[in-house]
């Protein structure tokens, strides 16, 4: 059965010299430095043919095309082909990074106004992108899909503390939770504070309340 046409999954620009554009991914694109390329990206870590995305009937397909700087799959850098997920984060070497829409019908018309942070509050995150702002300012490059998760389901419950067993299930999931480490668990804490920082050192977004859990105080800018 042929896919409707607002079926058709979506490549958006997210950051670098692309930013904004999109693309239709109809069967295949190869996205590289060369001219010849689908989508080009006139960096010079960006290789000739670097990546390729490939629209099948199981569903969309990343791969790398043996690139010196490689391409990163929300964060993580792939070895392998993977399945794309609706709001994953493509990074192609450190020049370019777009997200992924399994649908068209999902995606505005136009550049969407509503993924701009407003002054209240101050960390804001859209879940369709997985895009982060801080202050006003993206968080980018992105965080990872475990620091994204992590955040997410705090933002989710910012009105009351979150369990770490809760966290745990939520980033982790499934069986493979039952074999992660408290250690592992404040270990990509620390590292979601540290990223977060980077933007706001200011201001304790993720506070920890012992023996009870973690909360996400979003306060407002002003």
């Amino acid at each position: 059965m042929n896919k409707k046409s607002n079926d058709v999954p979506i490549l958006v620009a997210q950051s670098g010299p692309l930013n904004g554009q999109r693309w239709s991914i109809l069967s295949q694109i190869i996205i590289g430095r060369g001219d010849d390329c689908d989508i080009v990206i006139p960096e010079r870590q960006v290789s000739r043919h670097h990546a390729r995305v490939t629209n099948t009937r199981e569903g969309t397909i990343l791969e790398d095309l043996a690139s010196k700087n490689g391409t990163h799959h929300n964060g993580i850098k792939i070895l392998e082909p993977v399945f794309l997920q609706d709001g994953d984060i493509i990074q192609i070497a450190l020049a370019q990074s777009f997200y992924y829409i399994s649908s068209d019908a999902t995606l505005p018309l136009e550049q969407p106004s509503e993924l701009v942070p407003t002054a209240n509050p101050s960390l804001r995150l859209d879940k369709r992108s997985r895009r982060v702002w801080i202050r006003e300012k993206e968080v980018l490059p992105p965080l990872s899909a475990p620091q994204y998760r992590l955040l997410e389901k705090l933002y989710d419950n910012s009105d009351r503390l979150v369990s770490r067993s809760e966290l745990i299930e939520a980033i982790w999931g499934g069986k493979e939770a039952l074999l992660v480490s408290e250690q592992a668990l404040d270990a990509l804490i620390r590292r979601l504070r540290e990223r977060i920082a980077e933007f706001d050192p200011q201001h304790e977004y993720i506070q920890t309340i012992r023996g009870h859990g973690l909360r996400l105080n979003n306060s407002s800018l002003y």
